[in-house]
């Protein structure tokens, strides 16, 4: 089965990105201190919430098929709250969180952006993800529309900015687990979004 990267803004349209074509490391192990320098690097080298995608996307790729135990680095749920959450790195002033996410199967997530960049992994298990756009009126200025869908299986990566708004349901009956990282949240601009409603909520 063929992998994909996607990129996703905040108009909610899911785009192809090219795969990397850069096999010089494939014979390489590709350790966790040296994706976190990588990322430093990228990050003093600019605030381009795009162009940090472009960039970090290949490397998540690289770290996940050369750090296997990155994919065992996870905490079972329990059955009442149906997702659990493993922070595989958080340093205090240093802008990046990296994560492993596990979510049973039937969980759905509330409709939300991240406030904001974000790259998700798929290690196991398929999530569709429901993509929204903000649609606002003077009755309703936190309004969104429905505007696509994707779904993602094992290998996938999808890139998120910090306006982009989504919903990801498991699907099938196999947990899905993933290897999450986001930048540094801006917790003002980061919603939880009632589409039924028309309203939105900080988180």
């Amino acid at each position: 089965m063929n992998t994909q990267d996607w990129l996703v803004k905040e108009d909610g349209f899911c785009e192809n990105c090219q795969l990397s074509d850069d096999w010089e490391w494939k014979d390489k192990t590709y350790r966790l201190y040296r994706f976190l320098t990588d990322l430093e690097d990228i990050l003093e080298q600019t605030q381009d919430e795009q162009q940090i995608l472009l960039l970090v996307r290949p490397l998540v790729r690289r770290l996940l098929t050369s750090s296997y135990w990155i994919q065992g680095e996870y905490t079972w749920p329990n059955a009442q709250q149906g997702w659990s959450v493993s922070t595989l790195y958080d340093e205090v002033d240093f802008p990046l969180t990296i994560q492993m996410v596990v979510w049973l199967p039937g969980q759905v997530s509330s409709v939300h952006n991240h406030g904001t960049w974000g790259i998700v992994g798929i290690i196991s298990g398929e999530e569709k993800n429901l993509f929204w756009r903000r649609n606002p009126d003077l009755n309703a200025p936190h309004q969104i529309k429905q505007v696509g869908e994707k779904i993602l299986r094992a290998g996938d990566i999808i890139s998120l900015m910090s306006e982009t708004i989504h919903s990801i349901e498991v699907i099938g009956d196999e947990p899905v687990i993933s290897f999450n990282i986001y930048g540094a949240t801006n917790y003002k601009k980061r919603y939880k979004f009632d589409p039924i409603n028309h309203s939105a909520t900080n988180f």
